[in-house]
């Protein structure tokens, strides 16, 4: 691929004033719990009272994390931005272990290459990635991530900040009304 202009679109929903930002590594259990109480989260507490950003954050530890990070970021360069990358969280978050290695160590996932990996992310979820995740600088967006979690003192996910404030208190297992109302209160 030769110099494209390309443009990440943020991972923002919502446009109230209080911001609600979620540090989520996408095969991550409670990460996957957090993502799929967002849409009901912006639902009770109101659409033009909060703003919703997800940040994410590569962990190690998952194995795939940088492939299917960057399978997230590239899918919001291409027609549909945040919601063709929501549609890619959403199908990694629907079909998890099979984007996760067995005990973090092992299992089937052992003999699959990156390219099976986007692969079978592009059937789970429909949309073309290959050609945008070999985005020469798509690394700069990633950067961001990593470096915008780092310089906050985010370490796991999911993490919570509200107005730029962490909030250890907060949990995946929490209900979207504790969200609410923490929200609400802050």
């Amino acid at each position: 691929m030769t110099d494209v202009a390309w443009r990440a679109d943020p991972l923002a929903w919502g446009h109230g004033p209080r911001v609600f930002e979620v540090f989520l590594e996408p095969t991550c259990p409670y990460s996957v719990k957090v993502f799929n109480k967002l849409d009901a989260l912006l639902e009770q507490a109101g659409a033009d009272r909060i703003t919703i950003k997800i940040r994410l954050q590569s962990q190690p530890w998952h194995m795939y994390s940088g492939v299917l990070v960057r399978c997230i970021l590239a899918a919001s360069t291409l027609a549909g931005g945040k919601e063709t990358a929501k549609k890619v969280m959403a199908a990694i978050a629907a079909h998890r272990e099979e984007f996760e290695f067995a005990h973090h160590a092992g299992g089937p996932n052992m003999d699959v290459t990156p390219n099976q990996l986007i692969e079978r992310l592009e059937n789970y979820s429909g949309v073309e990635l290959k050609s945008a995740f070999s985005i020469p600088d798509l690394d700069r967006e990633i950067k961001w991530h990593c470096k915008y979690a780092r310089q906050n003192g985010i370490h796991v996910s999911p993490t919570f900040m509200i107005d730029g404030l962490v909030q250890a208190d907060m949990g995946s297992g929490d209900e979207v009304g504790a969200w609410v109302k923490k929200l609400a209160a802050i």
